[in-house]
């Protein structure tokens, strides 16, 4: 299920441009009014398959116009959009549209403080029909990572858009994993195959973006992702999964979602 949140921004008009950290958090406090139980085990522990961990949902804000300075979205309009997607019907959705009445109010710290926003209105959207072939836009990032050994140490590499097999590989597993964990079965030899929109990729010199996770703590993570349309084959049921979790890697974080509305 997918939800759309219209908020307005109130007060500090500046946004921290790796908000990611900080609104994941914020999403937390809200799922925190409805099941305190709910996003603890949420937050701490998630879901488990195959020794990899899940969170199940995934989001993405669209701000409606701003200027960049300073590492910071200066709001020239102060209306932003925020979605947030997860099959997670019963618990996550249902506890955070509790929080959402409860608190009326989203807020998310920078290093220039805080940036609150007014929940004006939440609605839920329409899921598309999933086929054998779709082609999405990505709302935020796509990150999908592998171990690879760099000199003498194995380090963790973020794949990039000409890595064709490693994507469809590990954009698979990782897939059928979650469907293993919110269907409780199995897809059996099922794949996905994933094809960038060439034109796009000629058109822009660059389509990765680099984010800063927690950048304001003791250990912030650099993450990676590729910003660029996408057309995918396969099982309907794993596209359908993708579309609700987020496609890709660190989800919670606000990665992965995308939408086959090409309009804006």
């Amino acid at each position: 299920m997918r939800l759309l949140l219209k908020l307005r921004i109130s007060g500090n008009s500046r946004l921290t441009l790796n908000y990611n950290y900080s609104l994941s958090a914020a999403i937390y406090g809200l799922l925190r009014f409805g099941s305190a139980e709910f996003s603890s085990f949420l937050h701490d522990i998630g879901f488990e398959s195959q020794n990899k961990t899940y969170k199940l949902f995934t989001f993405a804000l669209r701000l409606r116009g701003y200027t960049i300075d300073e590492g910071s979205f200066n709001l020239i309009n102060p209306n932003a959009y925020l979605y947030i997607s997860t099959p997670l019907v019963d618990t996550f959705i249902q506890n955070f549209i509790i929080g959402t009445f409860e608190k009326q109010k989203m807020e998310i710290n920078g290093s220039k403080g805080a940036s609150i926003f007014t929940i004006e209105q939440v609605e839920s959207l329409p899921e598309p029909q999933f086929k054998e072939q779709m082609k999405f836009k990505l709302l935020s990032p796509l990150v999908l990572s592998t171990k690879r050994q760099i000199i003498d140490e194995l380090k963790q590499y973020y794949l990039r858009p000409g890595d064709t097999d490693k994507i469809n590989e590990v954009l698979t597993n990782n897939l059928k994993n979650k469907y293993r964990i919110i269907n409780k079965g199995e897809t059996g030899e099922a794949e996905v195959k994933l094809k960038w929109d060439e034109f796009y990729l000629r058109k822009h010199d660059r389509v990765t973006k680099k984010i800063t996770i927690n950048e304001n703590g003791k250990y912030p993570v650099e993450i990676i992702g590729i910003n660029a349309p996408f057309t995918i084959e396969g099982n309907p049921e794993l596209i359908k999964v993708g579309y609700e979790c987020g496609f890709g890697e660190k989800n919670s974080m606000g990665f992965g979602l995308v939408d086959t509305n090409f309009t804006n």
